[in-house]
């Protein structure tokens, strides 16, 4: 949780300093307002039932649950984050961050503005808070719905098959090219032929040089989709460059997203070491465990929940913190580091026995001041355990009081690292403390 809070704040900060305000909704929906919108992964969302029979479900994501917000609301442009648990029947696997009740983190951009500029925006936050984490390097991989799309007709997919493929391109991140293309045509009935022309589109990455090269590709360009996608998809990396970002974006094909209500520009934030290149063949490289942030545009949604069906277009990303707590996590423990659990800067010592009154006045005096403080909860506690206990929870500081310092109207005050001691004046206590506290941060 120490890890956890920490991390919270450094994405809290991250989404005000881009003028988010924050909003709720509830842990569940109404069944309804939830089927239909996650493609194959529909079959993950927990129901309920209430005991008047109405079907209700846990939500998936926090996505879904906004837009549903801005319609009822009937609030047309917003910029909000959502920090909140959601809920998935999944297979837990502990060790990739992967639960079946975990935190996400949204940030999202509502109303009808310039293209690219609230997109590129999301990416810029996402680059943000991965770098402030200190992760290691990522890439955040881009790609287009129409650009899929056109992509999937330029190869022979039917129409009704669309979504159901990019579902399986989807799955790139975590598996080989070989897997895929073999669901792709024995459970989906894919022709083959289809597969192999995905096949070679997917295994593309690049940037303004890969749009030049599919601008030029006779298939792709003779599908409008596709090129509308490519055109999105130059000035967002144009916004990127100027964001002083585009070292971290990438161009990528393979990246699909399987989500039913993603309708433009989509995005996966991921850690290079984590990553597979979906070319490669089943023993070559190490499966990745999956991004850690995610999004793209949805202009869709809203109006799939409002009875006059306005639009709200809608862009934003979604942090996947438990991956990033998982990684933290195991990173402390290898390097066997102390991660403190409390905030406490001061404890106060008692020398001698008989000082419990003493100590419970100096505790009231370091709360009224604002300076975070314990004591021990014992009468008459040994020195030396009080002191063990001070460098055991990393507390910076110790007041120590002893008869001689309470008739001489001074504290001694300990630096529980170095182990140096000094008098401090009784009335000049609280200045002194806070002084020394200023220069260890």
């Amino acid at each position: 949780m120490a890890i956890r809070e920490s991390v919270f704040n450094t994405i809290i900060t991250c989404f005000k300093r881009h003028g988010a305000e924050t909003i709720d909704t509830p842990v569940f929906e109404l069944k309804e307002t939830l089927t239909g919108k996650y493609g194959e992964d529909s079959k993950l969302i927990y129901d309920l039932k209430d005991q008047g029979g109405e079907l209700l479900s846990l939500r998936y994501d926090l996505t879904v649950p906004f837009a549903r917000y801005l319609a009822m609301n009937k609030v047309m442009n917003i910029k909000r984050y959502h920090i909140a648990k959601v809920y998935r029947r999944d297979n837990p696997a502990m060790t990739r961050g992967r639960f079946r009740e975990f935190y996400q983190c949204d940030f999202d951009i509502a109303g009808q503005y310039d293209a690219m500029i609230p997109d590129a925006e999301c990416i810029k936050i996402v680059t943000e808070i991965l770098s402030k984490l200190e992760l290691g390097d990522f890439v955040i991989k881009v790609n287009h719905r129409k650009l899929l799309d056109g992509m999937f007709a330029a190869c022979g997919v039917p129409d009704d098959k669309f979504r159901t493929i990019c579902s399986s391109v989807d799955k790139l991140d975590k598996t080989f090219w070989d897997d895929v293309r073999t669901e792709m045509i024995e459970e989906k009935k894919l022709d083959p032929a289809a597969a192999d022309k995905i096949g070679m589109y997917v295994k593309l990455q690049g940037s303004q040089d890969l749009i030049d090269k599919l601008m030029q590709d006779d298939a792709i360009k003779s599908q409008k989709s596709a090129v509308e996608g490519l055109q999105d998809i130059s000035l967002l990396l144009k916004y990127c460059e100027l964001f002083g970002i585009a070292d971290h974006v990438s161009f990528d094909l393979s990246l699909a997203r399987g989500l039913d209500y993603y309708t433009g520009v989509i995005y996966e934030g991921v850690l290079k070491g984590f990553t597979h290149d979906p070319s490669a063949k089943k023993g070559e490289e190490t499966v990745s465990v999956g991004s850690v942030a995610g999004g793209g545009r949805y202009d869709g949604l809203v109006g799939m929940f409002d009875p006059k069906g306005r639009k709200v277009p809608c862009v934003g990303v979604s942090i996947g913190i438990e991956r990033v707590f998982a990684i933290m996590e195991a990173r402390a423990i290898a390097a066997k580091a102390k991660i403190r659990t409390t905030e406490t800067e001061v404890y106060v010592v008692s020398a001698q026995k008989g000082l419990l009154e003493e100590r419970l006045k100096l505790c009231r005096e370091l709360w009224d001041a604002n300076i975070k403080t314990e004591q021990a909860y014992k009468a008459n506690p040994k020195p030396l355990t009080q002191f063990q206990y001070c460098e055991t929870a990393g507390i910076p500081l110790a007041v120590i009081i002893g008869q001689s310092e309470i008739e001489n109207q001074f504290v001694k005050l300990r630096n529980t690292v170095t182990r140096e001691e000094k008098n401090v004046p009784r009335d000049q206590m609280i200045s002194e403390i806070k002084s020394e506290l200023e220069k260890m941060t």
